[in-house]
Order: C-alpha cells, then sequence, then structure tokens
C-alpha cells in the first residue's frame, strides 16, 4: 500500500521517518518530496509498505499523532488524476 504523510516539520528525514513506520511492518519505501528548485522538504512523503494490514495498523496508529512539533496526517495516497 502506498502511504500519504503530511504536515511534516521541514527537518523530518527519510532514516527517521521509516523507523517510525517500522515498529508497525516492513517499508518497501519513503520518499521526502523535496522542493525542485531549493532542496528543502515541502512536508510531506510516500512510504510503500508491502503488507496492507501493516500499512493500514500504522495509519489508524499514527494519523494526528505529533511528530517533531506536527501533527501529522497519515492515510492511503491516491493515485494522480
Amino acid at each position: 500500500m502506498n502511504i500519504y504523510i503530511g504536515n511534516l516539520n521541514y527537518r523530518v528525514r527519510e532514516e527517521a521517518l521509516r523507523s517510525v513506520l517500522e515498529e508497525y511492518g516492513s517499508v518497501d519505501s519513503i520518499k521526502v518530496i523535496k522542493d525542485r528548485d531549493t532542496g528543502r522538504s515541502k512536508g510531506f512523503a510516500f512510504a510503500e509498505m508491502p503488507d496492507n494490514g501493516e500499512a493500514e495498523a500504522a495509519i489508524e496508529q499514527l494519523n494526528g499523532v505529533d511528530y517533531e512539533g506536527r501533527t501529522m496526517v497519515v492515510k492511503e495516497a491516491r493515485p494522480r488524476e
């Protein structure tokens, strides 16, 4: 399952986010989205978790949780239209 993680602190790094998600199961990939010009984080990321049950547990447990001073928004990512 592809997961959207929003409202992140701009200092959050992929390794830190991976360790948080790995508490709920295996993580295939994490991608913090960065501004093309500045290289600075845009405050959101996508994570790929192969097991849907683990991904749903992560979403349920992490959505609305304070992380690095910001309240995370965690939900299933929707495909671009």
